[in-house]
């Protein structure tokens, strides 16, 4: 069994994203840190698409008993199924990760307190970075057929 402890953010909301994943052992042993750029996103986009990246790293590493902890109280009644997923742009990614978690043998889900998913908070940082950091580059960039007069 491994537990993933999983966050997304946006600077902006929506605003330049990223994703975090922190994947340890039982033990708390650092298996791996994931993190990840989404462009122009939302917060709960950005929680999913951590949840995805988790999940796709159980199934391509053949761990099949997964602990998700996450921050969002959202994501984790909806993936319970105590919340419907009402917002038109989740119900893919719920979709995705539904058909995940159907290659997984057990996958639990449990609310934390943002103080104990600060790793995962972290990299979901750098992964905002990384989205800011390809904005303004995009921003900068001249246009085509334009040259910059220096």
């Amino acid at each position: 069994m491994v537990r993933v402890y999983i966050d997304g953010g946006a600077r902006g909301n929506p605003g330049p994203a990223g994703y975090g994943v922190r994947i340890e052992s039982l033990d708390g042993t650092l298996i791996e840190e994931l993190y990840g750029a989404l462009g122009i996103s939302t917060n709960n986009v950005a929680e999913y698409s951590g949840l995805l990246a988790a999940l796709k790293w159980a199934v391509d590493h053949g761990h099949q008993q997964v602990e998700v902890r996450a921050d969002s109280e959202l994501l984790v009644k909806q993936m319970r199924g105590e919340y419907k997923v009402k917002h038109p742009g989740l119900q893919p990614l719920v979709a995705r990760a539904r058909l995940l978690i159907g290659q997984l043998d057990d996958v639990s889900f449990q609310h934390v307190r943002r103080e104990q998913n600060k790793e995962a908070d972290r990299l979901s940082n750098l992964g905002m970075d990384q989205a800011e950091a390809a904005a303004r580059e995009e921003r900068e960039r001249p246009e085509q057929g334009q040259s910059r007069l220096f």
